[in-house]
């Protein structure tokens, strides 16, 4: 078993004068041969929290265990952590095989053993005709596998990877995604990946960790993140475009806003976990369809090609809907919008908080 926990870690960097708290309480427990995605934006120390894991950064306080050991104190060789940079770190002036052997021949590794190593890893990763070539002479994609290749021959438990395909093109990080993921599944490694696409987290995560303002604000699915953010940060951060939230009253099944009255269905009812009258309901653009109780003007349509964004104005209320193509709308329409939906959510306005069981 190859968990990886964070406790109560903290860093704070001193920029110009200043100290800035990075990582203020991160807690975090990544389960052995998952893949974990750690999302935020720019900025929030995405990178800095790999580091920490990876031994290449210390901690002001808090405990990093792997495989159920406090390793605070190993240096980065002994933590059996290898990492992916963005720029995926491959020498230029060596070949593919030299690369892969790199870090067996810093560690006086047999000749032999050497060369069976990499060869069995390249066979894995499929990249065994490239063994000769320059970094110059293959793709971005290929890059990223020389480098988890040279993770694999050093024998490591946890895979770190720092967005790794941020430097591939629209349509080779569609293809890279894949075969990632496809990857992780055969070498089973207990995989942490930190981006700021969301596209990547959902495609690629057994589980999501939300990271901001120093900790982690939400961990799930990513389906559960997706339809059920924990708070209102995560619910507007999320998805493009992200969640309508709109204030209110909730009086027994009923969501009041305005002149407008919504029904909530009985399967919303009954997971709600705490009774307060004051809430948000959230509704995803692509769960609102037409001809509701809710009337209002629209502002903006913006064409996606098979889909339509369009942005209401119900009373003063801004509520963006996505619909099929097909129907066609343009500024000035009047529209009736409903917003009963088995998959909205609702928060609490005081805390901003989900109040629904997942």
């Amino acid at each position: 078993m190859v968990e990886v926990r964070l406790e109560h870690i903290k860093k704070t960097f001193h920029v110009k004068g200043k100290d800035v708290n990075v990582l203020k309480d991160v807690n975090l427990d990544v389960p052995d041969h998952k893949f974990v995605v750690i999302l935020a934006p720019s900025g929030e120390g995405k990178t800095t929290l790999l580091r920490i894991i990876a031994g290449l950064e210390t901690v002001d306080s808090g405990k990093v265990y792997i495989g159920g050991k406090v390793v605070n104190d190993y240096p980065p060789k002994d933590r059996k952590v290898a990492m992916v940079f963005q720029n995926y770190a491959i020498y230029p002036f060596m070949t593919v095989y030299d690369n892969i052997a790199f870090p067996l021949k810093i560690a006086h590794v047999k000749k032999e053993l050497i060369d069976k190593k990499v060869r069995e890893a390249a066979k894995m990763l499929q990249i065994s005709d490239l063994l000769d070539r320059k970094p110059s002479q293959i793709s971005g994609g290929q890059r990223q596998r020389v480098a988890i290749c040279r993770a694999i021959v050093k024998g490591a438990d946890v895979l770190l990877l720092d967005e790794p395909l941020s430097n591939l093109d629209a349509q080779l990080r569609t293809l890279a995604r894949a075969e990632l993921k496809e990857l992780q599944r055969r070498l089973k490694l207990t995989t942490i990946y930190v981006t700021h696409d969301q596209v990547e987290a959902m495609v690629l995560a057994d589980y999501v960790a939300i990271l901001h303002n120093g900790v982690i604000e939400d961990f799930d699915t990513p389906i559960n993140v997706y339809k059920y953010p924990i708070n209102t940060w995560v619910a507007s951060f999320i998805g493009n475009p992200p969640m309508n939230l709109i204030d209110g009253k909730l009086e027994k099944d009923t969501f009041k806003f305005g002149r407008f009255s919504v029904k909530i269905p009985k399967k919303i009812i009954n997971r709600i976990t705490r009774k307060t009258s004051r809430v948000i309901f959230g509704i995803r653009p692509e769960d609102i369809t037409l001809n509701g109780s809710v009337k209002g003007k629209v502002e903006i349509v913006e064409p996606l090609g098979s889909q339509t964004l369009i942005h209401v104005n119900a009373e003063g209320t801004l509520i963006k809907l996505i619909i099929p193509a097909i129907k066609l709308f343009k500024s000035g329409d009047e529209i009736s919008l409903n917003l009963s939906s088995e998959s909205a959510a609702l928060f609490d306005q005081k805390d901003q908080k989900l109040i629904l069981k997942r």
